[in-house]
């Protein structure tokens, strides 16, 4: 009989406070992340129990998108404050060894030389550990911060993004094998006949070049991106090492997942090389009882759950839900933000206050609700009926809730031979694709 598949895993979190209402968070802590440590407790957590990766979310703005004034993003802390993850992930590498640790920047505000500049940095700093979850943006405010009155069109951002990686692997590129010499006999660091301009000028970016830091270990870091738009799904088919998908329900999950192939392979690209990560939101504890009134206060948030999941969705669409009656039928919706978030949200139908309680439970998969034993059950079968790659946790938010995951949840995958038990290689993409 043949071993069971594994599946990858990752996190997705925020350089932010952790889950500072619960009463598995100190006052003191709930003040004090901003220096790291507590995320570096929980990329080691991560690293014990073998996850491929840790990615750090980002945004660069302040909130007002509900009832028009920033008090809610503030006060339920949503989208401020919320700190650099680039300059989070060398003190991450420093206290791990192997995780990947996957960091967002935006193709729509970075100029390409300093991205590429500081990825290749922090590549060296993690040993080949370092991934790019790239996005386009999606918030008028934030574009606003950088020059912009709006944010570009909807699909013109990806088409800035494909120049984009082309002129930020040019770069990369733009350093020869054999380059680094170290010459003693003749004085020579660098051969200089190993290194040229990349002279890009294209559409939206002109770029001399060279890069001017060493390549990096990998060559560059590991894609990830999550677009579910039809152009969202080209570029991640087209770049991508790792895809983020938002889908519930094996049937949209395995169309998305072999629609994504299908484009990979329309480009020339092995579709095994490309990874599709399901946004997963476990509900464990330790009876299936606990876990399931858990599951069901989720189902019926309070006015505070409400505002924060509006505040939420205000911010990604630039739709200030405050001004839509909540006890009407959700109409028709047009956004430049999140098209497929905003979609998904007003696909759950009812009226804006059904909406907002089944959005919780039904934007991430809703299946996963149990002991960790049952829980990493129902994932192996949903993985296997799917034939997809892995799942992309969110959630948490205290050390309580990651251990109930690393060592619970990832521990019962582990019995079952579902996850890795080591890790096979130095290099973090070559761990995504060793299965």
């Amino acid at each position: 009989m043949s071993a069971p598949r594994r599946m990858h895993l990752g996190w997705f979190m925020n350089f932010t406070r952790p889950a500072w209402t619960t009463p598995w968070v100190s006052d003191a802590e709930a003040r004090e992340w901003t220096d790291g440590e507590y995320h570096v407790d929980w990329i080691r957590a991560m690293e014990r129990a073998k996850l491929d990766f840790m990615m750090l979310e980002d945004s660069s703005m302040v909130s007002d998108g509900f009832r028009g004034t920033m008090d809610a993003d503030l006060k339920h802390s949503l989208y401020a404050p919320k700190h650099d993850p680039l300059a989070l992930a060398p003190v991450l590498a420093r206290e791990t060894r192997n995780i990947g640790i996957v960091v967002t920047a935006s193709t729509s505000f970075y100029p390409p030389f300093l991205l590429a500049r500081s990825m290749s940095t922090i590549d060296h700093l993690s040993r080949g550990r370092i991934g790019w979850n790239i996005v386009t943006s999606s918030e008028d405010r934030a574009a606003q911060n950088f020059g912009l009155d709006t944010l570009y069109e909807h699909d013109a951002r990806y088409d800035r993004a494909d120049e984009f990686v082309e002129v930020v692997e040019g770069l990369w590129g733009s350093w020869k094998p054999g380059a680094l010499v170290a010459d003693r006999a003749t004085g020579t660091y660098v051969d200089a006949s190993r290194v040229a301009p990349i002279h890009h000028e294209g559409r939206f970016y002109k770029v001399r070049g060279p890069l001017n830091t060493l390549p990096s270990p990998q060559g560059r870091p590991v894609y990830l991106q999550a677009g579910g738009s039809p152009r969202g799904r080209e570029f991640a088919a087209r770049h991508a090492d790792a895809v983020i998908c938002a889908a519930q329900g094996v049937p949209a999950m395995r169309e998305f997942r072999d629609d994504v192939r299908t484009r990979a392979k329309a480009y020339g690209r092995d579709p095994d090389d490309v990874k599709v990560m399901f946004i997963t939101l476990p509900v464990v504890a330790a009876s299936r009882r606990e876990a399931q009134q858990l599951f069901e206060e989720m189902q019926n948030p309070s006015e505070t759950a409400v505002e924060i999941s509006l505040g939420h969705m205000g911010a990604l669409t630039e739709i200030d839900f405050s001004t839509v009656d909540p006890d009407a039928p959700l109409g028709d919706l047009q956004t430049n933000g999140h098209r497929t978030t905003l979609e998904k949200f007003t696909g759950l139908g009812g009226t804006l206050r059904e909406a907002t309680g089944r959005w919780a439970t039904r934007y991430t998969n809703p299946a996963f609700v149990g002991t960790p034993d049952e829980v990493a059950a129902a994932m192996a079968e949903e993985f296997d009926e799917v034939g997809g790659d892995g799942y992309l946790i969110t959630g948490g938010g205290s050390r309580r809730a990651i251990a109930e995951l690393t060592d619970g949840l990832v521990g019962s995958l582990s019995d079952l031979g579902r996850v890795r038990r080591t890790y096979e290689h130095d290099l973090f993409r070559d761990n995504l694709l060793a299965f």
